[in-house]
């Protein structure tokens, strides 16, 4: 059979109000999906097949649900043997509560199969979660693909655009440094100052399979096309397989200050691109 690519295609995202990251938003709806499948696709196998794939693949969401909830938001899973075999990885920010996170991966898995509907090669992503299996052994490998990973930014740019990205360099700089620290189980949080009244939020996580060096490579493919992608726009994310990069002029990551109020105004995102 010819390869066959299924690509959720890009859409603008648009609500009319503010919504508290801790709202059902961030956890129901994704951020964009890749689908791939290199061979037969799942309506193309034959019932055997069908059903051996069906199993494992079940077996590897409802398990990577499982151990993420006791493995701190982070879960790898296997099923199947030679060409059968499947291999997955749960990942959630590493800010947000366990709880969250929980509710982030149940739904991933039920979406994932309705997106993706059993292609060997699947991915998720979401404001608070991640989530991707494939029948190669993608584990511990940086995945930095362009056609496998989601670009947004908001509207309209910053008024002052060299201080805005100067700004937003170095709090990038600062979650990265920490995101690639040993011990930091792949999370960095930072915040630097543009102006007296606006601050540069800024978090960069790895996938906890990837050793520190790795993570950096990862990050550093990320941060490097925040100039082209994001230019000097108030907040923008670039999320890989292996790793996210993202910045706000909100506080959007946890803890919050007494103050502060994390939130998502989705009228001014646009997604960029999703492969």
């Amino acid at each position: 059979m010819a390869a066959l690519s299924q690509l959720v295609l890009v859409v603008v995202v648009s609500l009319s109000a503010l919504l508290p990251l801790g709202m059902a938003a961030t956890t129901t709806y994704p951020i964009g999906s890749f689908c791939w499948e290199p061979g037969m696709n799942y309506g193309d196998l034959n019932i055997s097949e069908a059903i051996v794939r069906r199993r494992s693949v079940n077996f590897v969401l409802s398990d990577l649900v499982a151990k993420a909830r006791t493995g701190g938001g982070f879960a790898t899973s296997k099923a199947g043997r030679g060409y059968d075999a499947f291999y997955g990885l749960a990942q959630c920010r590493g800010d947000v509560s366990a709880g969250d996170c929980d509710a982030c991966l149940a739904q991933a898995t039920k979406q994932m199969v309705s997106y993706c509907n059993y292609t060997s090669d699947s991915r998720i992503w979401y404001e608070y979660c991640f989530m991707r299996y494939d029948n190669y052994n993608f584990l511990g490998e940086v995945d930095t693909r362009e056609d496998a990973s989601v670009t947004m930014r908001q509207w309209p740019d910053m008024d002052n655009p060299k201080a805005f990205q100067k700004a937003a360099g170095k709090a990038m700089g600062k979650a990265t440094a920490q995101a690639v620290a040993v011990g930091s189980s792949g999370l960095g949080r930072a915040k630097e100052h543009y102006t007296p009244f606006v601050s540069v939020y800024a978090l960069a996580q790895c996938t906890r399979d990837l050793t520190p060096p790795s993570c950096a490579q990862c990050l550093s493919a990320a941060v490097s096309k925040f100039d082209k992608a994001c230019g000097s726009a108030p907040g923008c994310q670039i999320d890989y397989s292996s790793c996210w990069a993202r910045y706000e002029i909100y506080p959007f990551y946890f803890p919050l200050a007494a103050t502060d109020r994390a939130t998502i105004d989705m009228s001014k995102y646009t997604k960029v691109t999703v492969h």
